[in-house]
């Protein structure tokens, strides 16, 4: 694990540019981090008498004569209200509640991105305890659950015991049990490790604060005995006769003893728990534990003991901490979004032990689950299987939301607390899966790739454009790629001045100069020869290798010189693809070339081919790109369900391009039998999978359609175009590039900076997962040249 190496003022300058960023990053384009969006028409005076008077009385009286039926007619069966004094906010301690806004809106943001739970901060005014209790109580019609956060203890306990004494919703604070459910999950399968027994085991803790005293409380239900649990905190240990800083809570875990201290008490320990401050534990309390310790530092930014330095004493050491840059980070968005999902959907009136166990479990058994291809692509060059550096799944696991809520659904109904019980558990599985792939975590492992990838060289043709420099100071910033910009080094290095970035040639970045470059002549040579029989002569060579760019980084990417490139924001994808064509080629077995957009939406993700390519692909060609397609889709862990698009509706019409998307279904399913894929079809058919039910009941297609193959360059664009500016708001990944036997995209001219940062981390991602070259092409160094220039 690398650890920063920067001085201390390229720290201190690290953290004001993060100052600033935050700070930019919440004001603009709104300030805040979250909206109110409309979900039903309001764009005439029927939809108005509908959504507010007269109309509003109907499910109003329905409401009155049942209660329940505010689940179908409001949004409260999926309103969350995350509520806090601001008394314990983050690492900042009592900041009030007024500077903890932001804190609640980001967990807001949270709940929405990760389990599609609409959630509003509420920041109230009040110290009292028991007076916050009742000003949350009366809060109960408008939500279905409460997330409490960031309220001092021992207060919270008192807060949310009374609550989930009072209320009929789910109570729950995150910081308390978020923490202990993960902790817990983590530690049993820790335990399954070293061969040891929860009932046999000795824990110490560092730490006795509200996330400490629930992990206990947790981990004695599952069998730990709490007379084999000694806790330390600020004052020492917690003994019978201690006064200082003591309340009922932490009382129970009072051991009678004559220890004072964490380094008394720490001898023979298998478990060392802290949630404190860093450093407390030192290596020399780590060498008196008991064999194969397991030794859980989750104080933030620094643990209580750096991994490292607990390894050199104790080699068999089994290590966990709160941070991303170790394995095992223990973080409460493995849990709570899912457990809130899985509440939410039965209508559970509270968060039962059952559930917080079964939540547990779930995440225990995940980790040990075969590993997912979409998690090993994110974290490429780690080792993801069950064993001391992978004790719980990865935040990008897709598998948390479809393990998670169904489990915490289930306990929650086989508890008696389920309103609205699932009869039909593998239906709700299939709503959770679409949730997951529609809910904007397209790139997270992508990202997640390029970050911890090894090969990171991506040229840009057009590196002197604006979009292209923007883009790649935030690929530096956020240590995506290593950008390349071919160019003219002193027009780049003016524009980033002109533009206030950072950028520093050879530090940041490097440079192909166009205009002189030491490989010029070995590129220009190589070009000639492959294109010598095409009509190329040396000197058309030597100008071309000058002046196309996309020419150029194709060269080079030829013999890995570039680990990838990206060209596009200006020309026409054509005219890039003709050099790509001539120099990198395609892949073994494909027959064309074809591009592929995804367009986020906010309720799903669809993928549209051919957008830029083929101006009108024949039969066999649409079954050559619909297949590429599916597996570019599958590499996103998505799987795809195609539907090939016209005006016709399964031989409504003999058109000729009906006809041509009918013989094209037919060659798919001989080339690609695994592949879930109808048509011809109407649009609204491919995504409304009642409608078609109804039309065509023995449809091979189920569910609603994710790729969608249109049967020409002018519907895919044209329809893609409106998709993303009506109804994706401009958000967008692509055109990825299919067929290509290297990693290349070709963008387009309307690429925002956004789009192409996106495409950088996809481009890195591509040249990390499987075999870099797939032909044997030598670097530029062994490729021989002649000395005619």
């Amino acid at each position: 694990m690398t650890q920063s190496t920067k001085g201390p003022e390229a720290v201190q300058e690290a953290r004001e540019e993060l100052k600033r960023a935050a700070l930019d990053y919440h004001e603009h384009p709104t300030p805040g981090k979250w909206a109110i969006v409309p979900t039903k028409a309001l764009s005439n005076q029927r939809d108005l008498a509908l959504a507010y008077s007269p109309g509003v009385a109907a499910p109003c009286e329905a409401i009155v004569e049942d209660p329940s039926a505010a689940a179908r007619y409001t949004n409260r069966s999926n309103l969350v209200a995350i509520i806090t004094n601001g008394t314990a906010v983050l690492g900042l301690g009592d900041i009030g509640p007024l500077a903890a806004k932001p804190v609640m809106e980001g967990k807001a943001v949270l709940f929405k991105k990760f389990a599609g739970i609409d959630a509003i901060d509420l920041e109230i005014n009040e110290k009292d305890p028991e007076k916050l209790v009742e000003v949350i109580a009366a809060l109960e019609p408008s939500f279905g659950g409460i997330n409490l956060e960031d309220i001092k203890a021992p207060d919270c306990f008192l807060v949310e015991r009374r609550l989930r004494e009072r209320l009929k919703i789910p109570v729950f604070h995150d910081d308390q049990h978020g923490t202990a459910i993960v902790v817990a999950a983590a530690l049993l399968n820790a335990l399954t490790l070293t061969g040891k027994k929860i009932d046999a085991v000795k824990l110490v803790t560092a730490g006795a604060g509200a996330a400490a005293l629930a992990c206990l409380n947790l981990l004695v239900k599952l069998g730990l005995p709490k007379a084999n649990i000694w806790v330390t905190d600020i004052a020492g240990v917690v003994y019978e006769g201690r006064t200082e800083l003591m309340d009922p809570d932490k009382a129970q875990f009072a051991q009678k003893t004559v220890a004072r201290t964490l380094a008394e008490v720490i001898e023979g320990a298998d478990i060392f728990l802290g949630l404190s401050a860093g450093g407390v534990l030192k290596p020399e309390m780590v060498a008196k534990m008991a064999e194969k310790p397991i030794i859980f530092a989750l104080a933030n930014p620094t643990p209580e003991i750096l991994p490292e330095a607990a390894k050199a004493v104790r080699p068999d050491a089994i290590l966990a901490t709160g941070r991303s840059d170790y394995p095992n980070q223990v973080n409460n968005v493995l849990c709570f979004p899912y457990l809130f999902r899985g509440a939410l959907d039965v209508g559970a009136t509270t968060i039962t032990d059952e559930m917080e166990i079964a939540a547990v479990q779930a995440i225990a058994a995940l980790a040990q689950a075969e590993e997912n291809e979409v998690v090993a692509a994110a974290y490429a060059g780690e080792k993801l299987r069950f064993g001391p550096d992978y004790l719980i799944p990865k935040p990008f696991d897709p598998r948390l939301m479809l393990t998670i809520a169904p489990a915490v659904a289930q306990a929650a109904i086989a508890s008696g607390v389920a309103t609205r019980p699932i009869e039909d558990f593998d239906a709700y599985r299939e709503r959770l899966q679409n949730f997951v792939y529609a809910s904007g975590t397209l790139m997270k492992p992508v990202y997640a790739i390029a970050k911890r990838a090894k090969f990171k060289k991506i040229a840009y043709a057009e590196g002197e454009e604006e979009r292209v420099l923007r883009a790649a100071q935030v690929v530096v910033d956020e240590g995506i790629a290593r950008p390349v910009l071919i160019g003219r080094p002193a027009v780049i290095a003016q524009r980033i001045e002109r533009f206030g970035l950072r950028l520093r040639e050879g530090v940041d970045y490097e440079v192909v100069n166009v205009e002189n470059d030491p490989r010029y002549r070995a590129l220009w040579q190589e070009y000639h020869q492959i294109m010598e029989r095409r009509g190329v002569t040396p000197q058309l060579a030597k100008i071309e290798m000058r002046r196309r760019h996309t020419l150029i980084g194709a060269m080079l990417l030829r013999h890995w010189e570039v680990h990838g490139l990206i060209c596009g924001t200006w020309g026409v994808p054509t005219m890039h693809l003709n050099y790509i064509d001539q120099v990198i080629g395609k892949r073994p077995g494909a027959t064309c070339y074809a591009a592929m957009n995804a367009i986020l939406l906010p309720n799903r993700q669809l993928f549209l081919v051919d957008t830029h390519i083929n101006n009108d692909p024949t039969a066999e060609q649409i079954a050559a790109i619909t297949r590429m397609a599916a597996r570019k889709m599958m590499r996103f862990g998505i799987t795809p369900k195609a539907a090939l698009l016209s005006h016709s509706n399964f031989g409504s019409s003999d058109a000729a391009s009906a006809v041509k998307m009918r013989e094209a279904l037919k060659i798919l399913r001989e080339i690609a039998p695994w592949l879930e894929a109808d048509g011809e079809m109407h649009g609204d058919l491919a995504l409304d999978p009642t409608m078609r039910a109804e039309l065509m009941p023995r449809s091979t297609l189920t569910g609603e359609a994710n790729l969608l193959v249109l049967p020409n360059i002018d519907a895919a664009n044209i329809a893609y175009n409106l998709l993303k500016t009506a109804a994706g708001n401009g958000i967008a990944i692509g055109p990825m590039l299919l067929g290509v036997l290297k990693p290349v995209h070709i963008l387009t001219a309307t690429s925002t900076v956004r789009r192409i940062v996106n495409m950088t981390a996809l481009t890195v991602a591509e040249a990390n997962v499987g075999p870099r070259a797939v032909e044997p092409t030598p670097p530029m160094s062994e490729i021989p040249f002649t000395t005619t220039e």
